[in-house]
């Protein structure tokens, strides 16, 4: 069972056969360091999963960029509005390191509901844990001090913090890059 299979089958609570089905409809790609996934402004004709690498997810302001999300192993990458309702992408999604992904286009996920009859609920239940990783996103910025933050994060995944630059970091996590080496140093000091 593929890594993708693995994340399929516990996310969305399907039999390993229908996750093997699903798997089957996703291609391998291969990004470069550098090289985008995709670029706000245009339609997000496809959704990936990061099988390897890292990916950031992040909005040009013009005068800074602003970084939403950073994607390792076993999360899903998209801009989910442009993917489900044909608007133009908000974010730009740029590999930070040589990534792995597995990618099914629009027309492919449109014919799930033909292939895993039970499509319906699991395609709501994926968007329902989007809105939940969100919702939870919000609450940790409005009610927890930047220290939290930090600590929550390095927590939950103390690699990126060797992996990807200290700006990005920051800027996922509503900060200043002074403000959190100040906290790095504090927590190791």
């Amino acid at each position: 069972m593929t890594e993708l299979e693995k994340y399929i089958q516990s996310f969305f609570g399907v039999t390993s056969q229908d996750a093997t089905k699903i798997s089957a409809w996703f291609k391998p790609i291969h990004l470069k360091k550098g090289e985008f996934y995709l670029h706000a402004g245009r339609y997000s004709d496809r959704m990936g999963f990061v099988q390897s690498g890292i990916l950031r997810e992040y909005f040009d302001t013009g005068e800074k960029e602003l970084t939403k999300w950073i994607s390792t192993k076993g999360y899903f990458a998209l801009d989910l509005s442009s993917f489900l309702f044909d608007k133009t992408a908000r974010w730009n999604i740029q590999a930070l390191a040589d990534t792995e992904m597995y990618v099914m286009d629009k027309a492919r996920y449109r014919e799930l509901g033909k292939l895993i009859p039970q499509w319906t609920e699991l395609e709501k239940l994926f968007i329902a844990k989007c809105f939940t990783v969100l919702e939870d996103r919000v609450v940790s910025h409005l009610s927890m001090t930047a220290e939290q933050r930090y600590h929550q994060l390095f927590n939950f995944n103390k690699e990126l913090f060797n992996l990807v630059p200290l700006q990005y970091l920051a800027s996922m996590l509503g900060m200043t890059p002074e403000t959190l080496s100040r906290l790095r140093k504090k927590s190791l000091g």
